[in-house]
């Protein structure tokens, strides 16, 4: 669950999504008129989304389940608040907005996640969100890789590795991550190993339960100009007035 390297392998290499996605974002605050208040943010990694909230105003709760990242986010967002513990069971305070960027709501790990824990966290949103808050968040789908064919990549940068393999189970609903890491220690390089399990959901299903919690769904192509790629998707879902 993005252990130390990981984490730091992610923050260094991989935030360009939510940088990019940022601006849209923030328009989108404003054109539903929020201007102001606590913006939750579920799943926030290593904190960029929270620094942009807060330079633009917005105080920030941010919850992740990584300690790892908590660490990284309280450096790189010094103003905002943040809780290490899994957003399907964390309180939620009475809020404005509710984000949850890059694939969170996929995530499985935490052991009691699935649609039952998923239906709740929409729920426990829709109830902590003040009237006209919004609900933002993106997902992957099922078809993001061929079923059951494992695909490998690698990638580096200047100080790291990662050998990649990806795998769909479509008949489970269950992507997996397998990610080998390779960071620089002194003139070494440190290896770890984790697996991340993903459980997909097509956008009809989401919609029905954001819906059944009370919200007001459209689905999403892009934060403003950053366009997503195929088999992702994202939801603005609001409370009414």
């Amino acid at each position: 669950m993005y252990q130390r390297d990981l984490a730091y392998i992610h923050d260094t290499g991989f935030t360009g999504f939510v940088a990019k996605a940022a601006p849209g974002l923030l328009r989108m605050l404003r054109q539903n008129r929020i201007h102001g208040g606590l913006v939750v943010d579920a799943g926030c990694g290593s904190g960029v989304w929270a620094r942009q909230l807060t330079d633009a105003g917005y105080p920030v709760l941010g919850i992740d389940i990584s300690a790892s990242m908590i660490g990284l986010a309280r450096k790189q967002a010094p103003t905002a608040k943040f809780v290490v513990e899994s957003f399907l069971r964390t309180r939620l305070p009475p809020c404005r907005a509710v984000t949850s960027i890059g694939e969170c709501v996929n995530y499985a790990f935490d052991p009691n996640s699935g649609k039952p824990a998923l239906v709740r966290f929409f729920r426990r949103v829709y109830d902590a969100l003040r009237p006209g808050g919004v609900f933002i968040f993106d997902v992957v789908e099922p078809g993001l890789a061929p079923d059951g064919t494992p695909q490998r990549k690698f990638l580096e940068g200047p100080d790291w590795a990662i050998l990649l393999e990806v795998q769909e189970n479509r008949k489970r609903g269950i992507l997996t991550r397998r990610i080998s890491s390779f960071r620089q220690v002194g003139r070494l390089y440190r290896r770890s190993d984790e697996v991340h399990r993903l459980r997909l959901f097509a956008r009809a299903e989401l919609q029905a339960m954001l819906s059944q919690a009370g919200f007001q769904v459209r689905t999403l192509s892009g934060y403003g100009r950053l366009r997503f790629a195929p088999a992702h998707v994202g939801f603005l879902a609001r409370k009414a007035s």
